[in-house]
């Protein structure tokens, strides 16, 4: 497909305030593209667009498209959106985000690119932060916001741009990478994939999509499984000595963070002392670590740009203590990244850990009850809300009743206001109050933090 970039200078951007469409609208325009959006709701990203002077529009509108030569739109418009029929009634080029995302970043001599099941913002934000330390300028475009620079996209004057790459619906086979990480393959999204083999399949043909280097967690088997064959270079990293960086000396103290030698095939790069706890991110450390070192990066530079690094919102973001409680936010939606997030909070020293769980999905938490039965056992005490549906029908006839059978002692609520309440009565000077979930379990978050400001 021709690059639509070559040929157009004025974009339109229907729901420009989303995380994934902010982005891009702030790179094209300091790539001297015009740019107009238009949103339903106001925000702090919406403030952010306007203030790069970027014409906004509040509602959707035919008119708001004006004389723009292309449109850009988010998988959650609908077909029926008045923007998106003005520009098909005009015959102006209509383009999902992720077809834009592969279109822009094909404008830069070299893509970076972040995919794996769990860990890819991290990652991302991680990465980011070491070629910016080590004065490589790059443009990079994160799924949350990196506090070292406020903002969840970076628009640099080198030709390297970092960006996370999304599997779900194969969003990520829009890329075309120089470099690829591959953090890790689990079943996930299996509304769409049906199946590991297929999600195999589908990381498979993005590896064949990389054109330079494919930094891979050796220890995961699906991943081993998805490089399998004739490919371009491939750098490893894992917990053990086999791999081609991973971690010595590793200190037992029984803390939340964590602190390690950072090795490279026998040699060691460096001492690297997380900020960031749990043991997941030691291996998001050693994937960040292992492309930029590959890509030139300099030891000492990267090793003390991973100790300066402070992690990203929505990932055990600390948003206070009050009364003595401290109350914290995490995105974690699956199984694996509840077990990772809880089993940290649990080793921080807390005198109990009250998680608030928003279950994601419809399918997602038919499809894992178990295993998030598991996971979930692991707090102190668990308060849940109803499972928040997103893009589904209930069809698989399950409610959070059914987790909460299988979870000695927790107890769900059908508000937020419920949940603050209940929380609030209970939890005592050294607990921890942490909110979970892929949707806007954030929102709770920050009525607890309000309710105790107010008290």
């Amino acid at each position: 497909m021709d690059n639509i970039l070559d040929s157009v200078k004025k974009l339109h951007f229907v729901g420009i305030g989303g995380s994934g469409m902010c982005p891009m609208a702030e790179l094209l325009m300091r790539r001297g593209y015009e740019i107009s959006g238009s949103d339903m709701n106001e925000s702090d990203t919406l403030d952010r667009v306007k203030g790069w002077g970027i014409p906004v529009f509040m509602g959707h509108r035919p008119e708001n498209i004006g004389d723009a030569e292309a449109v850009i739109y988010t998988a959650a418009c609908k077909a029926d959106n008045p923007e998106l029929l003005a520009a098909r009634e005009k015959g102006v080029p209509v383009l999902e985000r992720s077809v834009m995302l592969g279109m822009l970043t094909d404008k830069y001599p070299r893509l970076v690119a972040v995919s794996g099941t769990h860990g890819k913002t991290t990652t991302t934000a991680m990465l980011t932060q070491i070629f910016i330390e080590a004065g490589a300028d790059p443009s990079a475009i994160i799924g949350g916001k990196l506090p070292l620079i406020d903002s969840n996209c970076r628009a640099g004057g080198s030709g390297t741009i970092i960006c996370e790459a999304c599997e779900y619906v194969d969003t990520f086979l829009q890329l075309h990478p120089a470099v690829s990480l591959i953090l890790n393959i689990e079943p996930d999204h299996l509304d769409y994939f049906g199946t590991l083999d297929n999600i195999v399949k589908s990381f498979r043909q993005f590896a064949q999509q990389t054109g330079r280097l494919l930094v891979v967690n050796a220890e995961n088997e699906s991943v081993m499984e998805a490089v399998k064959g004739p490919q371009r270079e491939i750098v490893t990293f894992g917990m053990d000595s086999g791999c081609d960086y991973y971690p010595a000396e590793l200190s037992e103290e029984p803390t939340a963070c964590e602190d390690f030698t950072l090795m490279c095939r026998g040699e060691a790069l460096g001492r690297v002392r997380l900020a960031v706890p749990g043991k997941h991110n030691i291996l998001n450390a050693l994937a960040a670590a292992a492309a930029a070192h590959s890509l030139g990066i300099e030891a000492g530079a990267l090793c003390s740009a991973l100790e300066h690094f402070g992690g990203v919102h929505r990932r055990f973001e600390i948003l206070g203590q009050f009364e003595g409680v401290t109350v914290a936010d995490d995105f974690a939606h699956h199984p694996t990244e509840l077990t990772a997030v809880l089993t940290s909070a649990m080793r921080m020293g807390y005198r109990q850990v009250w998680a608030v769980f928003q279950p994601h999905t419809y399918s997602r938490t038919y499809t894992f009850l178990n295993e998030f039965a598991k996971a979930l056992a692991i707090p102190d005490h668990l308060v849940m809300t109803e499972i928040l549906a997103v893009r589904e029908e209930n069809t698989y006839n399950i409610h959070t009743s059914d987790l909460a059978c299988k979870v000695p002692g927790s107890v769900w609520f059908n508000s937020f206001e419920e949940i603050a309440e209940h929380v609030m009565k209970n939890a005592r000077p050294g607990d921890l109050i942490l909110t979970l979930g892929g949707g806007d379990i954030y929102k709770c978050a920050n009525l607890i933090v309000e309710r105790y400001k107010n008290r």
